[in-house]
């Protein structure tokens, strides 16, 4: 076997690099100065015998050597971090998992699956340990899992990228509701608004790149053509609050709307488009190193499927 010549401490400093653009910036962020962060760039890339990066004035850009070295590099820090955990116990812990989820999972189904699925085994830990969820958009979720930054992603909407593998997971309904106020006006003889009406409508979306607004875009402007009028703001919560004081109509997961729905606050609005229901997926780098932790928390998520 032929030996090798490369480190992982090069590898990591090249990963760093490439996430933060300059040697300087990487060296603060990994702890080395940036004379030293330069130097083992320049050896890596001597190694290897091809340039990885594009010096762009003071930026560092990842040339097609670097594009196609960084997921491979980033597998096998994953990997590294993995055996390091093993050797300190920590393989099947909480804290060896980081949790990704887009918002509308993150913020109304994730806390109460983990509740009913993950306390007893939570409850049985030792003392101290430290759990990481972080509640993005769907593109951003999936670019935290195919960097490695994230071991598991639960998002709302399609995912292309090739260096992951989506699972179907739950399916979540979307449905379009409105002020009580605006809902009767759309519907003055309580019968389903006719889609001639819905296109003249200010419409509240999210932004774009979220799983609700790819949603939200396949299922109404094939009916819609287009958004005529509309408002478009950073999250489902804020939406549902402009919806509930008249400002337009929101086509918005029922999961996110059940409370003000039941408080009377917002109303469903019957329309004669067809029943929406979308997929959520469990999302998984192809190369990621399983854990224990890890298969058991996709174990439990897939017996849960709808």
């Amino acid at each position: 076997m032929d030996p090798l010549h490369l480190t992982l401490r090069q590898l990591q400093i090249f990963a760093a690099v490439a996430h933060a653009g300059s040697t300087a910036a990487a060296g603060d962020a990994i702890g080395l100065s940036q004379s030293a962060t330069s130097a083992a760039l320049k050896e890596l890339e001597r190694v290897l015998d091809a340039p990885l990066f594009d010096r762009v004035g003071k930026r560092l850009q990842l040339n097609s050597n670097g594009r196609s070295l960084l997921p491979r590099a980033r597998s096998l820090l994953d990997g590294a971090a993995s055996l390091q955990r093993t050797a300190r116990g920590e393989l099947d812990t909480p804290d060896a998992l980081r949790i990704g989820a887009s918002t509308t999972i993150g913020n109304y189904v994730l806390p109460r699956w983990l509740s009913l699925h993950w306390a007893p085994w939570y409850a049985a830990q030792p003392p101290e340990w430290h759990a990481e969820v972080k509640i993005g958009n769907t593109a951003e979720i999936c670019r935290a899992v195919a960097d490695f930054t994230l071991d598991i992603g639960l998002i709302e909407g399609p995912c292309q990228d090739p260096l992951l593998h989506t699972r179907p997971w739950l399916r979540d309904e979307l449905i379009i509701v409105a002020s009580p106020r605006l809902a009767r006006q759309l519907q003055p003889q309580a019968t389903a608004v006719p889609v001639s009406v819905l296109r003249q409508q200010v419409w509240l979306l999210r932004e774009a790149g979220s799983g609700t607004r790819v949603a939200t875009d396949l299922e109404l402007l094939p009916h819609l053509r287009a958004y005529r009028r509309s408002i478009e703001l950073g999250n489902s919560e804020a939406i549902k609050h402009a919806a509930a004081e008249g400002l337009g109509l929101a086509c918005l997961s029922e999961w996110v709307v059940a409370d003000l729905v039941k408080s009377g606050r917002l109303a469903r609005v019957p329309t004669t488009l067809p029943r929406m229901r979308r997929p959520c997926y469990v999302v998984l780098h192809r190369h990621k190193q399983m854990t224990g932790g890890l298969e058991r928390l996709t174990a439990s998520l897939m017996q849960n499927e709808s």
